[in-house]
Parts: C-alpha cells; structure tokens; sequence
C-alpha cells in the first residue's frame, strides 16, 4: 500500500485524554492526626454503609473499643438476635389461617383436595367418622376366614368377642394349663397367630 493512498485520509484516531490529577488521599479523622486515612471503620448501629476513615494505628484503636450493640439492654440485644435469625422479617405461627384452623379435614382442605369433590350424600364425612375399621358386610380373604374358623367364630363376631375368646382358647391350650399336653401345643400356635392376623387388619 502507498503512502499517498486515499485509505490514510480516512484514518482517525483518537486524541489522548488528558491525566486527571490524581487526587489526594483523606487524611485520617482521628483528632490531631495528619496522616492518611486509607483504612475503613463503621460508623455503627443504624449507620449502615457509612465508614470512618483512619489511619492503620488509629484504625487498630478504634475497633479495640468498637460496639455495635453498645447503648442496649440485654433483651434488646436478645430481640435483636432472635429477629436475625429471619433476616429481621416477620413471621407467623401455623395454624393462623382461621379457616383451615377450624376445618375437620385440614390437609384436605390444604392440599384443595376437598373442594375439588362433590360430596352430597356425605359418603367422605361418614369414613372420616369414628366407628368400626370395616363394614360388617365385607368380604373376608382367605386368611382372615382361616383366622375366624381357628378361633370358632361367626364372621361378624364384634371386637369384643373376639377378644373374649382369644383369652379363653389361650387358657385352655396353654402349655402350663393343660400339663405340658404337646398335640395342644399346635393349637396354641395357631390361635395365637389368627388373633394377631385379625388384630393386624382391624377386627379386634
């Protein structure tokens, strides 16, 4: 490329800026000091962000006698502390809510689940309700049908029943009540394993 070539016209370049004045550091704001005040220290509480400037001795001085709590009691440095703990937020307790409070179903009624089912005929409140685990008309499983024929009982026998012949089959075919009898010993075993199968699912 030539030097006369119509390209070099169209160069620009940049003037250089002039170098500001570099300004004089703070000179340090312990009375009767003169020297620089390069170091930083807090002005205090309700201060925040605001800084005092010292010098490296006076800086070491100061925060020898530096308090932030200073002019409080002991609870309210206490409060103050207990608040940290959420960044000085509020908070509330749960449970506040009066109307899930109040409410039968309360993780129902959290989850929205039970606004969400129509329930006209009050099918969901009567097995909320307190009674027995199962309906009487329900249909028996193998096992459980075992459990009731081990224990000669009708398959609607109440809680009580059931609890009343599981003491009586137990005295009669204990180890100790019938003279060490082994072909009893079986027995035993078995009732005592169908009243804890009946136990298990709820019928006792």
């Amino acid at each position: 490329m030539r030097l006369d070539s119509k390209y070099f016209d169209r160069i620009r370049t940049r003037r250089k800026r002039e170098q500001e004045p570099e300004q004089a550091p703070p000179t340090c704001q312990w009375d009767g000091c003169d020297k620089k005040g390069a170091h930083r220290a807090p002005v205090g509480r309700n201060a925040e962000g605001q800084f005092f400037l010292f010098c490296f001795e006076h800086v070491k001085e100061y925060n020898k006698g530096y308090n932030y709590f200073s002019g409080l009691s002991d609870g309210e440095i206490a409060r103050y502390q207990k608040e940290a703990i959420t960044g000085h937020r509020p908070t509330w307790t749960v449970g506040v809510n009066k109307s899930a409070k109040d409410s039968p179903i309360q993780s129902d009624i959290r989850s929205g689940a039970y606004t969400r089912v129509r329930d006209p005929f009050g099918f969901v409140k009567e097995n909320k309700s307190s009674g027995p685990r199962f309906p009487e008309q329900r249909k028996l499983k193998s096992l459980e049908a075992k459990a009731f024929d081990t224990m000669n009982l009708a398959a609607n026998a109440t809680s009580a029943e059931i609890k009343s012949r599981y003491k009586e089959l137990v005295k009669k075919h204990h180890p100790d009540a019938n003279g060490g009898d082994r072909g009893s010993e079986e027995r035993f075993r078995a009732v005592i394993q169908a009243y804890q199968l009946l136990k298990q699912n709820g019928f006792c």
